[in-house]
């Protein structure tokens, strides 16, 4: 059984989590990691963008996958398919505020049929060997804000923990994170919870399990372009002292190593093409960044990507 108490856990982002990022993020010091979310229903018509969300590496584990849908026979079916793929757990996605998978009845759009969210999870811990979880919002709107409803429907069900976001689906990923809701959902639930919403330091870290109560901490967007929030977190809890920030060239060295990982598992293409977004988060803030995230949308090799980094530096333009 895996153990969801005191650890620090990358949020499963789509777009972002794939497997060359949860590994950078495990090597250092993530926790728990989770795949992208994954559709059900493209799962079950082999859907060929689907395969390649479910790679998984022995050393990223622990790892959860994470699925979406709407049909609790369909989402047991094919997720009993996937049990012996070397995750730990499954979870269900119950948060994405995408409108084309709101519009389908799916992600966040659950948070309105509680009682559907129950079916979903029964059928799953029924059929499944694996731990069930769910990560979801505070509710799907200011007026609707049912995650204590929710959590002890879902835990009825049999759900081993819940992820609560601490904002509802109207807002998006904007607005401010209610941490009082997660505090709510953990006084009113016995399983374990993790709470998820704007940690971004070492400090927000601490300020939400002392405000919360939850048994560990997720971090989402905090992470994109700064793998090392892991590490810093954990040195802070152990000597109450940050780690340095990465000088340029381990900014540097970190993207080419993740540009590796992108080439070794999407091949050379794909791996450089989705790895532009990667460089701009690396590279945020730094003097003169705009100029090579100007210049990151010509790259189309390793080559092209290793030369451009290497005359940015000697030219002092990151």
């Amino acid at each position: 059984m895996i153990d969801f108490n005191d650890k620090i856990i990358l949020a499963p982002m789509a777009g972002i989590c794939d497997l060359p990022f949860r590994l950078l993020c495990k090597e250092q010091g993530c926790d728990i990691v989770y795949t992208e979310m994954i559709s059900a229903k493209g799962m079950y018509y082999n859907n060929k963008n689907t395969e390649p969300l479910l790679m998984t590496d022995d050393r990223e584990k622990p790892v959860g996958v994470q699925i979406f849908g709407s049909e609790p026979r369909l989402m047991a079916e094919q997720a009993k398919r996937i049990e012996d793929r070397g995750f730990e757990f499954i979870d269900v996605n119950m948060g994405c505020p995408v409108p084309k998978i709101v519009n389908n009845g799916e992600g966040s759009a659950l948070m309105k049929t509680p009682e559907l969210i129950g079916d979903i999870v029964n059928e799953l811990v029924n059929v499944c060997s694996l731990p069930i979880t769910i990560k979801m919002r505070a509710g799907f709107n200011e007026e609707n804000k049912n995650a204590v409803e929710v959590a002890k429907i879902a835990e009825k069900a049999g759900v081993t923990a819940i992820a609560v976001h601490g904002r509802t689906r109207e807002q998006y990923y904007h607005g401010k994170a209610d941490w009082n809701i997660i505090k709510e959902v953990k006084n009113a639930v016995k399983v374990r919870v993790i709470g998820n919403g704007d940690v971004a330091s070492a400090e927000d870290y601490l300020r939400i399990k002392e405000e919360t109560g939850c048994d560990s901490v997720m971090i989402g967007r905090a992470a994109k372009g700064n793998p090392w929030i892991f590490a810093d977190i954990k040195e802070y809890l152990k000597s109450g002292k940050h780690l340095e920030k990465p000088k340029i060239d381990e900014v540097c060295d970190m993207m080419l190593r993740h540009a590796s990982l992108m080439i070794e598992y999407k091949g050379e293409f794909t791996g450089i093409h989705e790895m532009r977004k990667h460089v701009a988060w690396y590279t945020q803030g730094m003097p003169n960044s705009a100029k090579l995230r100007a210049r990151i949308n010509m790259v189309e090799t390793y080559g092209e990507l290793e030369n451009l980094i290497s005359c940015m530096i000697k030219n002092n333009v990151i």
